[in-house]
């Protein structure tokens, strides 16, 4: 399904349009990522900052500092809590939750991040990139993956 695309939360308060395709979709089973969603991991798509536009509402923002020491903006629906957003500071790309999409139907992980704290129940294909932790050296093998 080509941009735009259109999403928003689960009360329906704040709403927005990307108009750019996804650069890489992703699994994340991290932590941090199990205790946002309220799942076993949290997906996402990355997409340019600049490509997100605000439809309806005002986000609110947390600012989460992970183990590496890096910052990142992590926004939410000040309404129901759902996280709809996030990017690290001066970052130019934003992952955004792909469950928030109104039609998300074509997007498909290119890869499995933080696999070593993904529940021993979850089964990860083969056919995509699995990481223990963070990609080493940042998102370009996972980007250079997206079949999207």
């Amino acid at each position: 399904m080509p941009a735009p695309y259109t999403g928003g939360c689960q009360c329906g308060a704040f709403r927005f349009e990307i108009s750019a395709e996804p650069v890489t979709a992703y699994v994340c089973h991290c932590v941090a990522c199990q205790k946002q969603s309220g799942s076993a991991f949290g997906m996402a798509i990355m997409v340019p900052s600049d490509a997100i536009t605000v439809l309806k509402g005002e986000a609110k923002t947390y600012t989460k500092t992970a183990a590496s020491g890096r910052e990142s903006d992590c926004n939410f629906c000040p309404e129901c809590g759902n996280r709809i957003f996030h990017r690290g500071k001066d970052a130019p790309m934003a992952s955004v939750k792909t469950g928030l999409l109104d039609d998300a139907s074509g997007i498909e992980p290119a890869a499995h991040l933080w696999t070593s704290q993904a529940h021993d129940w979850v089964t990860i294909p083969d056919d995509v990139l699995q990481y223990e932790t963070q990609p080493e050296g940042g998102m370009g093998p996972v980007i250079e993956a997206y079949k999207g």
